[in-house]
């Protein structure tokens, strides 16, 4: 490979032209401190540092001699690898980017259509199409969460993600979902953790996510779902708005899942646990399987549970624990 060759690549990757330069020469030359640099490559001393920086923050050069600051390139995968995802980033937000101009080209130049309003995405872009669509919400996401699932289990990091940076979060979970050890344990407890708000009902009409409240992604709930991994994309229409409607409707209905700011300070963090799982519907049986405890010791926690609140039934004390701020 020639040197234009790898600095064209370089460039691709996104480092820039003028770091580009300075690496090149490294590469050819051997380490070298900053004053040979400036006088090879011509360059006054502010330069030469400015491109080394950018060398430095990207992970290609080392400094060697920290006497006379001798710049030396090193093993470079972890650097490209950063500058392939960075790039990959900007990639997709430019995809995204596009494929926004292109909708408001198609709504103030031409009539809706159906085939504008709903898109049918298939395997095997259904997941990709999920993530980049998550990945760019910037205000609220609204989820009808229930199995089957299609990836494995384990923590959304996309949504914590933008749980950190400010998204807000309002899932219902189908009870179904709450029930399964390895799905409760390894991604909703996390992301209730992370500030997601969590209800939970019987059942779902649908597995549903809504975006900023401008785009809708649907499939089914039930096992066609799994075996044809089809979705609906639903834009701005009065489908979307009736979708949006379905689930503030379905939220009023629904049972809070996530402890409030009012608990006891007695209350620990197994009992919390227990009041939040009894308020989801769940039986004793998986909620015992849930905790990893056994049922009689699950229901000597309950018995006192009741006993604090003054009750006499699980379903009095689930009361009580939302009247009173627990859940």
């Amino acid at each position: 490979m020639t040197d234009d060759q790898l600095k064209d690549h370089l460039c691709t990757l996104g480092l820039d032209p003028a770091a580009v330069e300075v690496y090149v020469w490294l590469l050819a030359s051997g380490p070298a401190g900053h004053e040979r640099l400036a006088t090879e490559l011509d360059l006054s001393p502010d330069m030469v540092r400015q491109r080394l920086a950018i060398l430095y923050q990207t992970g290609l050069v080392t400094t060697i001699g920290p006497e006379d600051g001798t710049a030396s390139p090193v093993e470079p995968t972890a650097g490209l690898q950063r500058l392939a995802r960075t790039r990959e980033a900007e990639l997709r937000a430019a995809e995204v980017a596009a494929v926004n101009a292109y909708r408001s080209f198609k709504r103030e130049v031409w009539q809706h259509s159906p085939d504008d309003i709903v898109e049918v995405i298939t395997a095997p872009h259904v997941a990709e199409r999920v993530e980049l669509e998550e990945s760019t919400a910037s205000s609220e996401v609204l989820r009808f969460d229930s199995p089957p699932y299609s990836t494995p289990s384990g923590p959304n990091d996309v949504e914590v993600a933008n749980l950190r940076r400010g998204v807000t979060y309002r899932v219902v979970y189908a009870r179904a979902a709450v029930r399964q050890p390895d799905y409760y344990n390894s991604n909703i407890q996390p992301c209730i953790g992370a500030g997601e708000q969590a209800r939970v009902l019987p059942t779902v009409p649908v597995k549903l996510t809504i975006y900023d409240g401008k785009l809708a992604m649907v499939s089914l709930s039930d096992t066609g779902a799994e075996l044809n991994r089809s979705m609906l994309l639903v834009r701005q229409s009065s489908l979307l708005d009736a979708l949006y409607g379905l689930f503030e409707t379905s939220w009023r209905a629904a049972l809070p899942m996530h402890l409030g700011t009012k608990e006891p300070s007695t209350l620990r963090p197994v009992e919390r646990r227990i009041i939040e799982l009894l308020a989801s519907g769940i039986t004793d049986a998986g909620i015992a399987e849930l905790l990893g405890i056994s049922r009689r010791t699950l229901s000597r926690h309950v018995e006192s549970l009741t006993t604090r609140a003054g009750v006499v039934s699980r379903f009095q004390l689930a009361v009580y624990a939302c009247r009173n701020g627990w859940i």
